[in-house]
C-alpha cells in the first residue's frame, strides 16, 4: 500500500527526520484562513512525474497561492504510471520554500535478488534513481541493512565519506540514515525514499520529498498507517479487492487474469505478454480460493470494460480443482458471460474439474498447460477485436 507525500512526511517527523513546514489543503474553504507569503504547491496523488504533469507550482504571494491551489485541487493527472484513467488530486500540500545548496538521494528498499534490506544513497538527487544508475553508476552507494534494522558504524563512516559530508553535516546525516533505517524496519516498509534530501545554505539537511510503501500483509500491525489509505487513488475493483482480502491490481490490457498465488499470477501475465497479449489485471484469489471468491473475482474482472477475454489459471494444492470448476460454471451461467474464457487447472481433483468443464455445455475452453492457455486466450481475444 502506498500513501501520500504529506503522510510519508508525518512518519518521517515521528522518526526525527527533518522536513519543511507544510500545510495540507483538502477543501477550498480552508484557503480563507491561509496566511502565507510564498509556498511550493504540490498535488497529492499516488504517482510520480507530478512536476512534468503540471502538478507542482511555486507561488510567490498569498493571492497566487490561492489561485494555484484552486487550479490544482481536483486536478486529474494522467501518465504512464496512472494509466489512461488517471488519478484525482483530492489534496494539495503547501510547503515552505527551502533554499538549496545541493540535492541528494536516499532510500531504504528490499533487494529481492539479494533477499535483504539495503540502503541506497546517491550524490545526485532530485531525479530518477534509475537514470542515475544507468548513466552514472559510480554515484550510487548501496549498503546492506542488518537485522533488526540497523547500520554498523563503519557503514555510517563509509556513507558520509561517499556523500562528502563532514563535521556537523556528517552528524546530521548519521542520525537521518539511522532513523530512516529504523523506520523502514519497524513500519514493515517495502520502500522509504527521500528524493531529494537537500543541504541548505545554513548547512542543514532536510527531506524535501518522501515516498513510503508498506507491505499489505503487514497492515494489521500498523492500524494508523492502514487508516492512511486513500480509496480515491485506486479503481473500484481494487478497493473491492482490498475490502475482501484479495490481491488485485488494474492494468491497461484486455485479457483478464484469475490465478491463485502471486508467483503464478506474475508468470501468467508474463507469458500472456510473451504470446502477444496484454493482461488487464493482476488478481490472486489466494491458496484457499472458494466458489464465492471465484465469483467475486469474475465480478472484479468484468467491471473493467476493456476486458475481452479471461484466463483462469489455478493450481490445486489446498484448493480442489473440482470446486473451482463448479464455481466457474456457476458464475458463467449466472452472469451469462459471452466473452472467451480459457481455463487451465492442475493439481487436486484436476480430472474431475476438467470433466465438469467438458460436460457443462458452455463455451469454456480447456488448456493443458500454461503456455497452451496463453496461446488460446490471446488467439480468442484477437478474434474478438
Amino acid at each position: 500500500m502506498n500513501i501520500h507525500e504529506y503522510q510519508a512526511k508525518e512518519l518521517l517527523k515521528r522518526y526525527h527526520i527533518p522536513v519543511p513546514e507544510y500545510i495540507v489543503i483538502r477543501h477550498l474553504e480552508e484557503l480563507k484562513e491561509l496566511n502565507l507569503d510564498e509556498a511550493v504547491v504540490k498535488i497529492q496523488v499516488h504517482a510520480g512525474g507530478r512536476g512534468k504533469a503540471g502538478g507542482v507550482k511555486f507561488a510567490k504571494s498569498l493571492q497566487e497561492i490561492k489561485e494555484v491551489t484552486r487550479r490544482l485541487l481536483g486536478m486529474k493527472m494522467c501518465n504512464n504510471q496512472t494509466g489512461p484513467q488517471g488519478v484525482i488530486a483530492n489534496a494539495v500540500i503547501l510547503s515552505k520554500p527551502v533554499d538549496i545548496d545541493k540535492e541528494y538521494y536516499l532510500a531504504a528498499i528490499i533487494d529481492r535478488a539479494k533477499k535483504q534490506m539495503i540502503l541506497i544513497a546517491s550524490t545526485e538527487g532530485g531525479m530518477d534513481i534509475e537514470e542515475v544508475a544507468e548513466k552514472h553508476p559510480e554515484k550510487i552507494l548501496t549498503l546492506p541493512i542488518s537485522l533488526p534494522g540497523k547500520l554498523r558504524m563503519y557503514q555510517i563512516v563509509a556513507f558520509n565519506k561517499f556523500m562528502g559530508f563532514k563535521g556537523d553535516v556528517a552528524k546530521q546525516a548519521a542520525k537521518i540514515i539511522q532513523n530512516l533505517v529504523k523506520a523502514f524496519y519497524e513500519l514493515d516498509a517495502s520502500i522509504l525514499e527521500i528524493n531529494p534530501l537537500v543541504l541548505t545554505p545554513s548547512q542543514q539537511l532536510v527531506a524535501l520529498d518522501a515516498k513510503f510503501g508498506i507491505d499489505d500483509n503487514a497492515l494489521f500491525r500498523h492500524p494508523l498507517i492502514a487508516e492512511m489509505r486513500d480509496p480515491s487513488q485506486y479503481s473500484s475493483a481494487e478497493n473491492a479487492a482490498f475490502e475482501n482480502d484479495l490481491s488485485y491490481v488494474s492494468l491497461d490490457g484486455n485479457i483478464g487474469c484469475m490465478v491463485n498465488g502471486a508467483g503464478l499470477a506474475m508468470a501468467t501475465m508474463d507469458i500472456i505478454q510473451h504470446e502477444g497479449g496484454k493482461p488487464a489485471n493482476f488478481l490472486d484469489v489466494g491458496g484457499s480460493a472458494t466458489k464465492e471468491r471465484i465469483a467475486f473475482g469474475f465480478e472484479m474482472i468484468l467491471s473493467d470494460p476493456q476486458v475481452k477475454g479471461i484466463l483462469v489459471n489455478i493450481f490445486g494444492g489446498i484448493v480442489s480443482c473440482k470446486m473451482i470448476a463448479e464455481g466457474i460454471i456457476h458464475v458463467v451461467k449466472e452472469r451469462k458471460i459471452k466473452i472467451p474464457i480459457v481455463v487451465r487447472l492442475e493439481g487436486t481433483h484436476v480430472k474431475e474439474g476438467e470433466q465438469l468443464l467438458e460436460d457443462c455445455g458452455l463455451e469454456i475452453i480447456a488448456a493443458v498447460d500454461l503456455l497452451d492457455a496463453a496461446k488460446k486466450i490471446v488467439a480468442q481475444v484477437q478474434e474478438v477485436i
